[in-house]
């Protein structure tokens, strides 16, 4: 495994284990959400959002330039975060790192599953994975970028 990689994922568990919610509800997945279009859209991002609590999904967005396809990738996407428990893309990155990729190995097919990033697990103390929050059409390190980048905003003014 290369430097880089490794340092990569230990970054991406890092994240996981800071951006926590006190709670969370319809409302705050309404900000976050409201969030990620505010950033989106300033940045003219052809990208989907999806927010999701157990399979409710709370909030969704199809940005100008966003296709079916992005909706897709979405459902691909969470469905890692729910079977293994952590973002798709520290998922795909520990998978890269083995030097495998996601399939009947283990248990998945991958035309169900996408281990890139993008979709990162809402985290609540106490309760664990709760919920989802995804983003869907750039390259997967900057799907999860906007994620990350969103939840720091939201999670900081939460727990004032």
């Amino acid at each position: 495994m290369s430097d880089d990689l490794t340092t990569l994922i230990a970054q991406i568990e890092e994240q996981e284990q800071h951006l926590v919610f006190p709670r969370f509800d319809e409302a705050e997945a309404w900000e976050l959400g409201s969030l990620l279009v505010r950033l989106a859209t300033e940045r003219r991002l052809p990208v989907a959002i999806d927010i999701r609590r157990g399979e409710q999904q709370l909030f969704h967005a199809a940005l100008p330039g966003a296709t079916a396809d992005n909706d897709a990738w979405i459902q691909r996407k969470v469905r890692v975060v729910y079977r293994f428990g952590a973002s798709s893309f520290l998922v795909g990155r520990r998978l890269a790192a083995k030097g495998q990729t996601l399939g009947a190995e283990l248990g998945v097919d991958p035309a169900l599953f996408a281990a890139h990033g993008g979709a990162f697990p809402v985290r609540v103390s106490g309760a664990g994975v709760i919920g989802v929050v995804t983003v869907s059409g750039l390259p997967q390190a900057q799907d999860h970028a906007l994620v990350v980048e969103a939840l720091e905003q939201r999670i900081g003014s939460a727990a004032r």
